[in-house]
């Protein structure tokens, strides 16, 4: 009885085992199913990154393809990243993407891209690009990207114009660039430190500054999800502040409502401010020394409106392009975007 009542038991344990080592193999085979289909969203959400969206004339490609990461991460690797969008006639490459994104969040991508990289325009706008490290995070959603924040340091850019036969050379220490969704509402930042150009035929230095910039769109959420194609023609927001500091308490900051009528036409109500508008007049002369009378003219009048102190905050106008200070004095015309 007691030898049966072994057997039993033993019985009983191997078929626990079995039926134990059943489930791991069954959970196992569920996790790497899982992981599989979570690569789909990872490349799914990679390309829609990249602008590919069939029907729109916008497409993006990533060549060799390939995964990585098994069992805790989602890893995508491209040696080279193309976007064509047809409808504004621009076209960019990449080399080397890098993306991640854990199992279990594959709606959070972090990702790398190597330089260099190449944009050009049916306008004949040709700008390349390297630097020494490029990394951005991704959250995506059903629709396509919800929030975007990218990070680039040791930018080195060079842009030339086939049809004016101009060319720059342009440098960033450190470059910032933020987009989220805010309900219908898209919110922009941008940071650049220590950025400078230097342009062809132009003997004159310009001055190495820093630049930040805030601004919400308002109900363009779409745009940055791919469900908004009408761009920013017939848009409206708020810039909420932005910046340029040229170091030395050079600085001018500018914030107000805006909007671009449907030709792409910029109007808007705009505060300028000015710190240390002695200094910022020798900058200007420097730079432009052509312009020296012209600058001497305006320099004197920010002066007259600041009683003579060295700060001013005077209001900024576009009407339709055409900008004037004050409301009186008339600036020049902002081309239509």
């Amino acid at each position: 009885m007691a030898a049966s009542s072994q057997s039993v038991t033993s019985g009983t344990g191997k078929r626990i085992w079995f039926i134990g080592l059943g489930l791991i193999v069954i959970l196992a085979g569920l996790y790497a199913g899982g992981w599989y289909y979570a690569t789909t969203m990872v490349k799914a959400n990679v390309l829609k990154a990249l602008g590919q969206q069939n029907g729109a004339g916008l497409s993006g490609e990533c060549t060799d393809m390939a995964f990585s990461g098994f069992p805790f991460s989602i890893g995508l690797s491209c040696a080279k990243v193309s976007v064509d969008n047809q409808q504004k006639g621009v076209s960019a490459a990449f080399d080397n993407l890098n993306a991640s994104a854990p199992v279990y969040q594959p709606n959070h991508i972090g990702w790398t891209l190597k330089s260099p990289a190449e944009l050009r325009t049916t306008q004949g706008l040709t700008v390349s690009a390297e630097w020494t490290d490029l990394q951005s995070n991704l959250v995506t959603k059903g629709r396509g990207i919800e929030q975007s924040q990218t990070v680039i340091n040791g930018l080195k850019a060079g842009i030339v114009s086939s049809f004016t036969g101009q060319s720059a050379d342009v440098t960033a220490d450190h470059t910032e660039l933020h987009a989220r969704q805010n309900g219908d509402d898209l919110e922009l930042a941008i940071g650049i430190e220590n950025a400078n150009a230097t342009i062809k035929d132009f003997p004159q230095v310009l001055p190495t500054g820093s630049t930040s910039a805030n601004i919400t769109l308002t109900g363009k959420a779409g745009m940055l999800d791919g469900s908004d194609r009408n761009g920013l023609h017939g848009a409206a927001g708020v810039l909420h502040q932005a910046v340029i500091d040229i170091g030395d308490g050079r600085v001018m900051t500018l914030s107000g409502p805006f909007n671009f009528d449907d030709q792409g036409l910029l109007s808007g109500q705009f505060k300028l401010e000015i710190n240390q508008i002695g200094p910022w007049g020798d900058s200007l002369t420097a730079t432009l020394p052509a312009a020296k009378s012209i600058i001497k003219t305006a320099t004197k009048m920010l002066k007259a409106l600041a009683n003579g102190a060295d700060k001013v905050s005077v209001d900024l106008t576009a009407d339709r392009g055409r900008l004037s200070l004050s409301g009186f004095i008339p600036l020049g015309k902002i081309p239509p975007i």
